[in-house]
């Protein structure tokens, strides 16, 4: 072919290139930005915290709010001691997660290892259903069910209970944690079952023995998972747990966590700039602290049982 017939000929071909870069490049700036925006966002949310934080601490003392035991920002005799929402936050997130790791557990190893394909089809949702019923539902539920029967089990339970909070938050957690861990068991190879089986081992032994220990990082990333969703749980513990801050390891005790507090005074009528004001974001970076250390030790977890299979 000539010189003279081949230049036409390329003239199509290096536009079309020239344009197929020039899209790839956008959609790389786009997902650019994207990223850039989320990094963005966090960093604007972290500064909010901060700056209203600081502005708390020059008037509060840091150990006062580390150490103190009474929590009683809106009164006459000021009190600025977290301990008391703290221990609420942990005590209920403890009572869900002590519903909520066993049943998701079970209910993951149900249907990865026993349950039959037409029987998971039809559990695996309805399971999931539970993750989209409103939060505020579940805690009218903890108020007009659980409550009244813990009541009758143990009658010095109080109406609004850390426990009736916790119950409901468990039952809310348990499709987070059973999905998740599912999805972890379900990913360990079938060579793994196939050989345990070879050597004479029962359904149970290979459940217990290989498959969940194979998938022990997942495992713990889904109770981690939990966790965090337990800790930063508002509307349940808002309207079940009680509003006045009690320091006390009894659950069957009205308590008042970090997030119904910032809801409670978010809503109210505290003025702008005043100290009253600033213990919301004084209590939000308490929250933030507590959910970034967990989600560091589970990705160390995570890092620490991770399994890699070929």
């Amino acid at each position: 072919m000539s010189p003279s017939r081949s230049l036409p000929g390329r003239a199509p071909a290096f536009r079309g290139g020239t344009a197929r870069r020039l899209r790839e490049g956008a959609v790389v700036a786009l997902l650019f930005l994207c990223a850039a925006l989320s990094v963005a966002t966090t960093v604007a949310i972290t500064w909010a915290l901060a700056s209203e934080t600081v502005a708390f601490f020059r008037e509060v003392s840091l150990l006062e709010f580390a150490t103190g035991t009474r929590w009683a920002p809106l009164f006459s005799e000021q009190a600025f001691g977290v301990l008391p929402l703290l221990s609420a936050t942990v005590l209920i997130a403890a009572c869900s997660l002590a519903i909520a790791v066993p049943a998701g557990l079970a209910a993951a190893v149900f249907l990865s290892e026993y349950a039959g394909e037409w029987t998971r089809a039809v559990l695996k949702p309805l399971l999931e259903v539970l993750a989209g019923i409103p939060t505020v539902v579940y805690g009218f539920f903890a108020l007009s069910v659980i409550a009244p029967a813990l009541q009758r089990l143990f009658p010095e339970t109080q109406l609004f209970s850390a426990a009736a909070a916790g119950t409901a938050m468990g039952v809310m957690i348990i499709p987070f944690i059973a999905s998740i861990s599912e999805d972890a068991l379900r990913a360990v190879p079938r060579s793994l079952r196939e050989a345990a089986y070879a050597m004479g081992a029962t359904r149970f032994d290979v459940t217990a023995r290989v498959v969940v220990p194979a998938a022990l990082s997942g495992v713990l990333a889904a109770c981690i998972l939990g966790a965090s969703r337990a800790v930063g749980e508002t509307m349940i513990v808002t309207l079940a747990a009680g509003g006045q801050p009690n320091l006390s390891w009894n659950p069957l005790e009205a308590m008042q966590t970090m997030t119904a507090y910032i809801a409670a005074v978010s809503l109210g009528d505290t003025p702008f700039g005043t100290i009253e004001y600033r213990t919301i974001f004084a209590v939000g970076s308490a929250l933030f602290l507590l959910t970034f250390g967990m989600n560091v030790l589970g990705q160390w977890l995570v890092a620490r049982f991770q399994e890699a299979y070929e």
